[in-house]
């Protein structure tokens, strides 16, 4: 079938008597209850507990949000076609991230001295790392991270919105497929750098003595991993609701598939590589941040991530009928979020057991925190994705290579 045979979707917006319609309101209720019931326990003597469940649920999700934006400005970078008919999907979850900025105030306001103990705590390792490791400058990063993020992802979103009422060849069409061409362009160079220090500062300095070069490469991974996760569930439910049925079809299902493969095989050799390098120069102030997560049960998580992380997923989608069987695949998505879950909380949580005056090991121990922390974070990103989802078009209607998305096939 030629281009010009293609018609464009019309099933294009939220119908008004689906769950999708209704993801605002339910989102934000969820939102009051769970993060509610989390900041609670922050006023109490659970508060170091509440708010290391407060930054895990919160890395976990904003992780999504910052895949989403890595996602956009790569294929606007690499002028990819395949992607016009999903992109929208990835815009409207990367618009989602000034929303980060009121769930950080928490952490700040009330989670600085329970979470990183560089903040009221010094020694001699510390005091050399004074420089970068203070709460003005960490506060200063902070804001100008949110800033990038937020800029981009809304001069992207507002552009490629805009784009809907432009005409098929029209000036005004190319110049705004030409500013976020550009956008991009430069875009990834700062997106990079943003987010691996935020990995840096809100996670790596939980353990204030450790460092790991490799670190932000591996948060990319996890985040952009994530996304493609999330956006093919996602296409899956919309499709389900009546929504771009024709248009998102088994060739973008596979090659979501694909990204899906692709990145668990990333993240794996990030995190070997990380682990290798640090246990084979044995370091003490390296190989500390595996000796924690080897002992109190959580031993038991280091040696089940590679298998449930990457065997397991890696040999489910090795055939290409498992990647464009949607049955098959919507349950690697939800495994491989489940495991994004688990995976930041191994990266968080056995901070826990080591701050504060007598705690020396860190303890694997579950908390009802962690779940009202995680659905309440959930919940407050559905609000804002499902907000944005409904008030545009769920894909780019007017961009110029909607016709070669729609006409995509793997070969």
């Amino acid at each position: 079938m030629s281009h010009h045979d293609i018609q464009k979707p019309t099933d294009i917006t939220i119908p008004a008597d689906s769950l999708f319609a209704k993801l605002p309101m339910l989102g934000g209720g969820l939102a009051v209850v769970g993060l509610g019931a989390t900041l609670a326990s922050a006023f109490g003597e659970n508060k170091a507990r509440a708010m290391f469940s407060y930054l895990w649920a919160f890395e976990v999700v904003l992780a999504i949000a910052l895949g989403a934006l890595g996602f956009v400005l790569i294929q606007h970078a690499v002028r990819a076609g395949w992607s016009t008919v999903v992109r929208r999907l990835a815009e409207t979850a990367m618009v989602t991230l000034p929303v980060f900025i009121v769930l950080f105030i928490p952490i700040v306001a009330l989670g600085m001295h329970e979470l990183y103990p560089w903040s009221h705590h010094t020694d001699a390792i510390l005091e050399k790392k004074r420089w970068f490791l203070s709460v003005p400058f960490f506060l200063g990063r902070a804001a100008l991270y949110f800033a990038i993020w937020s800029a981009f992802a809304w001069l992207l979103y507002s552009a490629s919105v805009k784009q809907d009422s432009t005409a098929d060849g029209s000036a005004e069409q190319k110049k705004l497929s030409h500013t976020m061409w550009k956008l991009s362009a430069g875009g990834i160079f700062v997106y990079a750098l943003s987010q691996s220090f935020q990995a840096i500062d809100w996670m790596m300095s939980l353990q204030p003595h450790w460092y790991s070069t490799i670190f932000g490469v591996y948060f990319f991974a996890a985040s952009i991993l994530a996304f493609f996760c999330f956006v093919t569930l996602v296409a899956m439910a919309l499709q389900k609701a009546g929504v771009l049925k024709d248009a998102i079809t088994t060739e973008h299902f596979h090659d979501l598939g694909k990204f899906i493969y692709g990145f668990t095989v990333f993240w794996t050799y990030i995190a070997f590589s990380q682990f290798i390098l640090i246990w084979y120069a044995n370091i003490p102030e390296e190989t500390e941040f595996y000796m924690v997560r080897l002992q109190g049960g959580w031993d038991v998580v280091s040696y089940a991530l590679p298998i449930a992380h990457f065997f397991l997923p890696f040999l489910f989608l090795l055939s290409r009928h498992m990647k464009r069987n949607r049955t098959a695949l919507a349950a690697a998505c939800v495994w491989m979020l489940f495991m994004h879950c688990v995976d930041m909380y191994w990266l968080i949580l056995p901070n826990f057991g080591t701050h504060g005056e007598g705690h020396h090991e860190a303890h694997l121990a579950i908390s009802y925190l962690d779940v009202t922390a995680l659905l309440g974070m959930v919940g407050a990103f559905l609000a804002a994705y499902g907000f944005f989802l409904n008030k545009n078009k769920v894909v780019a209607i007017n961009d110029p290579r909607l016709t070669e998305s729609l006409a995509h096939e793997n070969y």
